[in-house]
């Protein structure tokens, strides 16, 4: 989680001292590894983690030898599915606790910024399949830009600066605006409404 926020923060305020395009990898190469942990206790899971993980990690280190639309591509969306089967495996451990614990507020906060940071995947993808999928500010356009993007379409603010152009680019910003708010209302909401719930049966004994 405090990899996700740092990359969001630390990118920006880097960018004038290295070269961001390398330290946005730097840091997408530790979030992966350090979601590779979440479902390492689950021998399917792990398996099929550890494959995405292969596989995106040298296509992202690849397009700096190689052809690099190529590869950049094929990493955003082998990370799409990694990020999906995590944030999943997160979400149902939620819903199967029996009970609101430090771990489960943390796993919720987690899955909320999993999710923006797979949009961002989704939305680095479609830029560089079709680099006319939005309007960005100053020609600019890289992962750190459409990682800000989701987190503003996912909390949906709307600053406006970045616009989805193609029908594509639109359906996911869309969606990901009706899934954050349904994320809020009904996760959110079930995990205070199970908290209230103990909290009155505890004080009645």
């Amino acid at each position: 989680m405090g990899l996700i926020m740092g990359m969001l923060v630390l990118g920006s305020i880097l960018e004038q001292f290295v070269t961001i395009r390398i330290l946005i990898d730097v840091f997408l190469t530790a979030i992966v590894l350090s979601m590779l942990s979440i479902v390492t206790h689950k021998k399917r899971l792990r398996q099929i983690g550890r494959l995405l993980v292969i596989v995106m990690l040298i296509s992202l280190w690849l397009k700096y030898f190689y052809n690099y639309d190529v590869f950049a591509a094929t990493s955003m969306m082998v990370g799409v599915l990694f990020t999906g089967v995590v944030t999943a495996h997160t979400l149902v451990f939620i819903i199967k606790s029996e009970a609101v614990t430090r771990e489960v507020i943390y796993a919720a906060m987690l899955v909320y910024l999993m999710v923006a940071q797979l949009w961002a995947l989704v939305y680095t993808f479609l830029d560089l399949i079709d680099p006319a999928s939005f309007i960005l500010p100053q020609g600019q356009s890289d992962f750190l830009l459409f990682e800000y993007y989701s987190f503003v379409t996912l909390t949906t603010l709307g600053f406006g600066d970045i616009t989805p152009l193609t029908k594509t680019a639109r359906a996911f910003s869309a969606l990901e605006a009706v899934v954050g708010q349904l994320y809020l209302v009904v996760v959110v909401a079930w995990l205070v409404g199970m908290y209230v719930s103990k909290m009155s049966s505890n004080s009645k004994k």
